[in-house]
């Protein structure tokens, strides 16, 4: 029998789209091998990275023959192919409602917060402005997360088990504290979720200082 390849996912330390990808992999206790991606030496922008990916982004991953990029459609192939940890309830308003914070975090608050755009406004405008942008931005995003997860959440987002929103909430929430510093007092359920994260094994792993490219800032 011929010996099953080792999942490679292409992946940048600071990045929370890959930190997501991260977890995922971990809670499903999938080895993979690392394939670290400087954004901010344009690594992303390389041939052979755009081979993988042609918008540029991280994460990608590749499974045997397989290639996914985006974290969304890498970790929802992760759920299908690996069904070990759902990370989807079987009950479809949850599946929803988690489909729903997955979205408002990948499509509402990271987008306007990624390294082109801080920069863009740290050039053309000043760093105090860019601080205030992305908090402005996560505030929003966050105020609704709020509202959609209360009746939902229990230990975690939407019950006792980790699911798709966590997933996608924990580097979020991570990024929203130690990089922009968000008050998360006015966020009591998502700065509770934050705490219960830090002991989940699969996400201590999968921190950003934990990753073999990761450089103190």
């Amino acid at each position: 029998m011929a010996e099953e390849k080792k999942l490679k996912l292409y992946s940048y330390w600071r990045s929370s789209c890959a930190f997501r990808v991260r977890i995922a992999l971990n809670l499903k206790s999938l080895d993979y091998e690392y394939n670290p991606v400087n954004l901010l030496k344009g690594e992303q922008f390389t041939p052979e990275f755009l081979a993988l990916n042609p918008i540029g982004y991280v994460p990608a991953l590749m499974d045997g023959d397989i290639l996914i990029a985006d974290s969304l459609a890498i970790i929802l192939y992760l759920e299908d192919k690996y069904p070990q940890h759902p990370l989807l309830p079987t009950d479809l308003h949850k599946k929803a409602i988690n489909i729903q914070a997955a979205n408002i975090v990948c499509s509402s608050i990271q987008p306007l917060q990624n390294i082109a755009v801080i920069k863009y406004i740290d050039e053309k405008v000043s760093s105090d402005e860019k601080i205030a942008w992305v908090q402005r931005h996560i505030g929003k995003g966050f105020t609704a997360l709020e509202k959609l997860l209360q009746g939902y959440a229990g230990k975690y987002a939407t019950g006792d088990q980790l699911s798709l929103a966590d997933v996608f909430l924990a580097p979020q929430i991570h990024g929203a504290i130690t990089r922009f510093s968000v008050d998360m007092t006015q966020f009591p359920l998502l700065a509770r979720l934050g705490e219960a994260y830090n002991e989940v094994p699969a996400y201590q792993a999968a921190l950003p200082e934990r990753q073999p490219d990761y450089v103190q800032p």
